[in-house]
C-alpha cells in the first residue's frame, strides 16, 4: 500500500535546518504549518483549525531549500505522510512527517528569481555549494557559458530544440 500523499501552500514556522549524513549526503528538516483560514460571513478573515508537520527533504533538494527558503515564506510543498517514530527515556513517542518531493515559494505575496542550479548536475559532495546567492539575495549575473546538456542554450531563435 502507497503512502497517503499531500500537495499543499503552507509556512515555514522555522528556517530550514541542513545537515548531513555520516555518509555525506545532505538532508534538511522543514517545519511546515498548514492552516484553513478562509472567511467569515462578515468578510472578515479567520485562521480555522492548523496542522503543524515537520519535512524532511534530502540531497541536492535538501540543499536548495537550505539555501533558498526563510522562516515565514508561503511554500507549495508535495510529498508522502508518514509516521516517524521514537523511544526516549523509555518513552515511545510518534508524530506525522512528510517526506518532501517537491517544494517552491509562493509567488502569491512574493517574488522569486529562480536561477539553473549549476551544481545539480554533479553528485553532492557533502557541502553546500559556495557559488550561490546568499538567503535573501538575487543572483543576476549570467553564467558566461551554459552547461553543455542544456537543450535550451543550443538553439537561436525562439522555438524549443525538439
Amino acid at each position: 500500500m502507497a503512502l497517503p500523499s499531500i500537495t499543499g501552500t503552507g509556512r515555514l514556522t522555522a528556517d530550514p535546518e541542513l545537515r548531513f549524513t555520516s555518509s555525506g549526503k545532505a538532508v534538511a528538516s522543514v517545519p511546515l504549518a498548514f492552516n484553513s483560514r478562509r472567511k467569515n460571513d462578515r468578510g472578515e478573515w479567520e485562521d480555522g483549525d492548523t496542522f503543524y508537520v515537520r519535512g524532511t527533504v534530502w540531497e541536492r533538494l535538501a540543499e536548495n531549500v537550505a539555501e533558498s527558503l526563510a522562516k515565514g515564506m508561503e511554500v507549495l510543498v508535495s510529498g508522502e505522510l508518514r509516521t516517524e517514530s521514537w523511544e526516549k527515556d523509555g518513552q515511545k513517542y510518534e508524530r506525522p512527517a512528510l517526506l518532501i518531493r517537491s517544494i517552491g515559494p509562493g509567488l502569491a505575496f512574493a517574488v522569486a528569481a529562480v536561477s539553473k542550479d549549476a551544481g545539480g548536475q554533479q553528485q553532492s559532495s557533502g557541502r553546500a555549494a559556495a557559488a550561490g546567492p546568499a538567503r535573501g539575495q538575487t543572483q543576476r549575473s549570467r553564467p558566461s557559458a551554459p552547461p553543455q546538456d542544456d537543450p535550451w542554450a543550443t538553439g537561436t531563435g525562439d522555438e524549443p530544440p525538439f
